[in-house]
């Protein structure tokens, strides 16, 4: 049986393991911490950093993989594609692209040379170099390190004082000691993941993204996102250039996007699954296996060329969250929302203990509604629909 090592086994991961064993795969997760919930679905566990590059090679070549795949984390597809690249493995962009892609600062750079619809980013290596520049900044603006996902770093600066702060928490958080500035954009958050063949996209989905306390952590989501139709084309045309410029071979490929000014703003991009069961709810819209599509592109699998079409269906997730920190005694969940849960994941018990409420979940709802209509009003409500009772 051949071997698929997967680089984690948190709950976002399940998913693709279940995929992987599903396409026959005897399934390898591999984490530094071997209590999480996805290690028990998968068929075997290596307890190894997913972001050590080179143990992971190590370990790799250890078990003679046939197939690696990324997690839902940055660092796990960087990885991938570093030990894609040094054992001659399929479905993997090359480590230099990679690493560009999903650094900030280099990806800014990319998008700029292409002239890709996204912000206009400045670099900084050190906290002198970069106190040095705010003179000429004009606020507000948001201060993000380069290489991190989840919000972590990231905070907006109206002014000099909250700017020097800003830095700072950038530089105590980046592994690259590097962080980026650029413009505050005022809109709304959204997310429009697609699958490339031949660097064209054959298949997407589109959803409105939500925060709660965190505001640069994505705690729900809903799609389709709110007038797609006008804004697709260009998100498609952007997306596809970059395929075709940077030469990206077949399969997921991500984008998160700030819909300011009437103009779809690229601010991110990955070629990973998307964490907290992202693909659950796209299955669910589109009648298409995202999940098993992911994990069969970075084995190297042929991707049947699903059309675009629209999705059939509204839907989205929730990722449920407290306010604070304290014990948990009981999550409420309104009879107002109850009857479009269709399946659900959680992981909290009474007496669970949230220690960082800005990060911590207790699980996710998946969610199905009716209409746009029904979709944002419920899906803008749902912290009250859906609230934490502490002891």
């Amino acid at each position: 049986m051949k071997k698929l090592l997967i680089l984690n086994g948190s709950h976002s991961d399940i998913p693709l393991i279940e995929a992987g064993k599903k396409l026959g795969f005897h399934v390898i997760t591999a984490g530094n911490d071997p209590s999480l919930i996805g290690h028990s679905y998968s068929d075997e566990y290596y307890k190894v950093d997913f972001s050590d590059k080179e143990k992971v090679l190590e370990v790799a070549k250890d078990l003679k993989i046939d197939a690696i795949c990324s997690c839902a984390n940055d660092f796990g597809i960087i990885t991938a594609s570093y030990v894609a690249e040094k054992m001659n493995l399929p479905g993997h962009d090359s480590f230099e692209t990679t690493y560009k892609l999903h650094h900030k600062d280099t990806f800014r750079q990319i998008t700029k040379k292409y002239n890709i619809h996204s912000p206009i980013a400045q670099s900084f290596h050190s906290v002198e170099e970069t106190n040095k520049a705010i003179s000429s900044i004009q606020y507000p603006v948001i201060v993000k390190p380069v290489d991190l996902t989840g919000g972590k770093g990231i905070s907006r600066a109206n002014n000099n004082e909250e700017m020097k702060q800003a830095i700072i928490k950038a530089f105590q958080m980046t592994r690259v000691n590097t962080i980026v500035v650029e413009p505050f954009l005022f809109g709304t958050m959204h997310s429009f993941s697609t699958f490339i063949v031949n660097q064209k996209i054959v298949a997407f989905f589109s959803d409105n993204e939500y925060t709660y306390k965190n505001p640069y952590l994505i705690s729900s989501s809903a799609g389709p996102a709110t007038n797609i139709e006008e804004y697709k084309n260009i998100l498609i045309f952007d997306m596809e250039k970059l395929a075709q410029e940077l030469k990206l071979v077949d399969g997921i490929f991500h984008a998160q996007y700030i819909l300011s000014n009437n103009t779809p703003y690229i601010i991110e991009i990955t070629r990973r699954c998307s964490g907290d069961f992202y693909s659950l709810p796209v299955e669910y819209a589109r009648d298409i296996p995202w999940s098993e599509m992911i994990v069969r592109a970075e084995s190297g699998m042929p991707i049947e060329n699903y059309l675009m079409y629209e999705p059939q269906r509204y839907g989205g997730r929730h990722c449920i969250m407290g306010d604070r920190n304290g014990i948990v005694k009981d999550v409420i969940i309104s009879e107002d929302i109850k009857n479009n849960i269709y399946d659900k994941f959680i992981w909290w018990k009474s007496g669970y203990k949230i220690e960082n409420y800005l990060k911590d979940k207790l699980g996710v709802l998946f969610l199905k509604f009716d209409s746009e209509k029904e979709m944002l009003d419920k899906i803008n409500r749902i912290t009250d629909l859906v609230k934490v009772i502490y002891i």
